[in-house]
């Protein structure tokens, strides 16, 4: 990924299903310009999740996410049917390929899109090779109780029918949410302490830096950074006090010690759980951590897969915290990218990251599979303030 690109988990997630075979790779492509997804006539060529980020004029960034049939059959095809109801979660608008014969594999689906409350577009393909495309179209819509558009990927016919259906079918939040809120604006003067540990690449800073930073340029707001043991020095050589400090969880503590009286608290993980899921559930499931004992059990999620690090905030220092405030027989379990369990009714808390590599859609999947199951859920920086004794004190 360039600096100029958008991050994937800022997109537009567009997911393409239907049965095998039933032209979901020919679409791709032909909606993309480009060879995304390798086209064959021999059924289940496509085996797992295909992803191609491109803009969509009037839209902007989007994500189109190509998946395995949901008719697939078989110990393997279960496998890829798996990875096909994963990609439901991230989804934020679904295009339905349509058969031409039985529809019980596409009610099935619709009905699963709409519990989520998924926008969906039906799509009938290949009218360039079918007869009667009108009479199948109407008969779709009376078992769908929902008319397909009618395209042909290999002839780019019904293409534009689509870009405008996705534009129409746009979310009204999409892309309204902001990292800060209303935490800032104009001309405030905003402190952002950063430290270069370990777990930041050498050279370049972490993505919800450079989010943050980049939202608040926008903001037209006075931005200056600095890293945790130049805070003092930082502070000092300022003409006034900062209206809002923004630091990394990790740190919590020590800045809050140092910081002006009147200057507000947040962290990055912070602002990202509230930008990416629900933060009031999340400060609400906080409270769960003073009732834990050394029998119970924790599910600690993170976004990123990665080799455990000397100082990992997810794997080393927050189970550190945990256990040093509740014993050390406590049971810690961690998981990392989309293995996150189905079942968490095992768990007393889950504790997740700030899902700077999720879309939004996916992280709200995750927090209403914890409500459902009536498991108590908070985010790193939450965590931590809470542990701090802090977190009545921080702004979100």
């Amino acid at each position: 990924m360039s600096l100029t690109d958008t991050p994937n988990a800022n997109r537009l997630h567009i997911a393409l299903f239907g049965r095998r075979n039933s032209g979901k790779s020919s679409l791709i492509n032909t909606l993309t310009g480009q060879d995304t997804a390798l086209v064959s006539d021999t059924p289940g060529t496509t085996t797992d999740l295909v992803s191609k980020a491109m803009e969509i004029q009037g839209i902007g960034p989007c994500l189109f996410i190509d998946t395995p049939g949901f008719d697939d059959e078989g110990e393997l095809g279960e496998l890829r049917i798996s990875r096909t109801l994963k990609a439901i979660e991230k989804t934020d608008i679904a295009l339905l390929l349509c058969g031409d014969t039985t529809f019980f594999h596409e009610k099935e689906m619709l009905a699963l899109l709409k519990e989520k409350n998924i926008p969906v577009i039906p799509v009938l393909n290949k009218i360039d090779i079918r007869e009667n495309n009108d009479s199948l179209a109407t008969y779709i819509e009376k078992e769908c109780k929902i008319r397909p558009l009618l395209v042909s990927a290999k002839e780019e016919i019904g293409i534009e029918q689509i870009r405008q259906a996705i534009l129409e079918k746009l979310p009204s939040d999409f892309g309204q949410q902001s990292i800060t809120g209303e935490l800032t604006a104009e001309n405030d003067l905003v402190l952002l302490v950063m430290p270069q540990d370990i777990q930041a690449p050498k050279g370049r800073l972490i993505l919800p830096q450079v989010q943050t930073i980049r939202e608040l340029l926008d903001k037209k707001c006075l931005v200056v950074s600095c890293t945790t043991d130049k805070l003092t020095e930082t502070l000092q050589a300022l003409a006034r006090p900062p209206k809002l400090i923004i630091t990394d969880s990790q740190v919590f503590k020590a800045v809050y010690e140092q910081k002006p009286e009147e200057s507000k608290l947040t962290s990055f993980s912070v602002l990202f759980a509230g930008y990416k899921g629900d933060i009031h559930y999340y400060v609400e499931s906080a409270a769960v951590i003073e009732s834990l004992t050394e029998d119970s059990r924790v599910l600690i999620a993170e976004a990123c897969t990665h080799a455990p690090l000397t100082e990992d905030i997810g794997r080393v220092k927050l189970p550190r915290l945990l256990r040093k405030r509740i014993g050390e027989k406590l049971q810690i379990d961690i998981v990392g990218g989309t293995d996150f369990p189905q079942d968490l009714t095992p768990y007393d808390l889950i504790i997740h990251c700030g899902a700077c590599m999720f879309n939004r859609k996916y992280v709200l999947s995750r927090i209403e599979r914890a409500r459902e199951q009536h498991i108590p859920m908070t985010n790193y920086g939450v965590a931590i303030a809470y542990l701090n004794g802090i977190l009545d004190q921080i702004e979100y």
